[in-house]
């Protein structure tokens, strides 16, 4: 038998829980031109209610981001699941605000500047954010909408 549906407020304190201390993600993305889509699991830092991820330059997650600018995020297990619909901004390792590279490296164990391979950075900002356990949790799983966090019931 299913445990209760969460409320909003719940779902909503249990997803920032989640993104603050969640180390890896799914992103997905799609070829500006042909719309292939491409997903790769990728290690994020969550501040400023915003994802920094890195991953090479090159890549077609990396040329996807650049040129279409969205993603899809998927984070944790299919029964309890927060999805993201997100904008992508490319950010240089150079152009890092001072300390952010290095609270990505501290918290995910991964610093992409010590590599050769040229790496980017992109912050992805939350367009719209979803989360549900089981069937019971599919009517309210909107979180966010338009960037904006939902009121909690």
């Amino acid at each position: 038998m299913n445990e209760p549906a969460r409320t909003r407020k719940q779902r909503i304190q249990e997803t920032l829980h989640r993104l603050e201390h969640d180390e890896d993600v799914w992103v997905a993305t799609a070829d500006a031109e042909q719309g292939t889509p491409y997903m790769v699991p990728l290690s994020f830092l969550w501040e400023d209610d915003t994802f920094l991820l890195a991953t090479p330059a090159d890549s077609p997650t990396g040329r996807n981001l650049r040129t279409g600018g969205r993603t899809r995020l998927g984070i944790g297990p299919t029964r309890d699941v927060v999805m993201v619909d997100g904008t992508a901004e490319a950010i240089a390792p150079a152009d890092l605000p001072e300390g952010l590279g290095d609270r990505f490296a501290t918290k995910t164990g991964f610093d992409p500047r010590q590599l050769a391979t040229p790496y980017l950075y992109f912050r992805v900002t939350p367009r719209r954010v979803q989360a549900w356990r089981e069937a019971n949790e599919i009517a309210g799983r909107d979180l966010m909408r338009d960037g904006a966090w939902l009121v909690a019931d």
